[in-house]
């Protein structure tokens, strides 16, 4: 994790997790193209030959670091599913700099300015059926350098589930997977970053949740950077064994179109959570020279808002309601 190495050579030293951008000629629409990025290696979960192949869009950025964004849209388990992977340093904007001083961190700038680091993994995958949870995954490092030359570091993240309907089964394996891959580590781990997740995916002006929580943490600057490390690590290999088994287990389940207007809906507020609360989406959108595109890739495809609508009494979408309104303890 080296941010001094990225600007000196133009790349980051520590190696990026494994991509191979197709060739420009994956991009378009074709017949018997295996999908690949967020479906590589997993054909169950992308397309059979003879399916219209999903629009698939590589980026390279270079101004103030790199990265690549991938997209898988229109597929036919996932329609929209995206993976950001990225370096990027430059000068701290006022507004980011007040924002993180707002957390309580003391930031000395010299003449004004800031200079930073930052570098992560994200990804939002939105299902095409309703029974299949959205899933959202985000691991970062952030490191800032000081008029006097110290440098403040810090790792950030988490991985939590947003269902459409309640299924008590999906959740606790979700939840459990996740509490493994913390408990290797230290056991008050699961418990702190579990109520920091309900707690920060909170829609204030609705009064629920976004979804069923999972493990959310931030300004993670202790023991040391080593150890803290091998925790995301842990954190990030946990991402497929608590996601990908809910998927199998739904995506050829039948549904309504009641049930797909719901999805729609709960879409609606996940657009609203993201605009108007999430720290990442915000300090991208303050950031100068920031891609646009990648940083909303984690709004759904499609949403809906429908004025006054109140599920009936003792519904699925009741059920869902209350537990986004009172998160429960799934793994005792």
């Amino acid at each position: 994790w080296s941010c001094s190495s990225w600007k000196r050579r133009g790349r980051c030293a520590a190696p990026l997790p494994h991509w191979t951008p197709a060739p420009p000629s994956l991009s378009t629409p074709g017949r018997g193209r295996k999908v690949r990025g967020v479906c590589e290696g997993r054909p169950e979960l992308g397309h059979p030959r003879g399916q219209r192949q999903p629009r698939r869009r590589v980026i390279l950025v270079l101004a103030g670091g790199g990265g690549i964004s991938c997209v898988l849209q229109d597929g036919e388990v996932f329609e929209k599913a995206g993976v950001n992977v990225s370096v990027v340093y430059g000068l701290l904007s006022e507004e980011a700099a007040r924002q993180m001083r707002s957390r309580g961190k003391s930031l000395k700038a010299k003449d004004g300015k800031l200079p930073f680091c930052a570098m992560g993994v994200s990804s939002v995958i939105h299902p095409k059926n309703p029974h299949v949870p959205t899933m959202h995954f985000n691991y970062r490092y952030f490191e800032i350098e000081e008029a006097d030359g110290t440098k403040q570091w810090w790792f950030g993240g988490g991985t939590d589930l947003t269902p459409t309907y309640l299924n008590e089964e999906d959740a606790v394996h979700f939840h459990k997977t996740l509490k493994e891959a913390c408990d290797k580590h230290d056991l008050k781990l699961y418990p702190k970053y579990k109520k920091w997740c309900d707690d920060y995916f909170f829609i204030k002006h609705r009064g629920e949740r976004r979804g069923i929580g999972g493990i959310f943490f931030d300004d993670m600057d202790s023991p040391s950077k080593e150890e803290v490390f091998q925790f995301v690590k842990s954190c990030a290999k946990a991402v497929v064994p608590c996601y990908v088994p809910i998927v199998k287990r739904h995506c050829h389940d039948s549904f309504t179109p009641e049930e797909k207007l719901w999805q729609q809906l709960r879409r609606g507020r996940y657009v609203e959570f993201n605009l108007v609360y999430d720290r990442g989406t915000k300090f991208g959108l303050l950031t100068p020279g920031s891609r646009i595109e990648s940083i909303l890739m984690s709004l759904p495809l499609t949403a809906r808002w429908e004025y006054m609508h109140t599920p009936p009494e003792s519904s699925k979408e009741a059920e869902i309601l209350e537990v986004l309104r009172n998160p429960k303890d799934w793994v005792h």
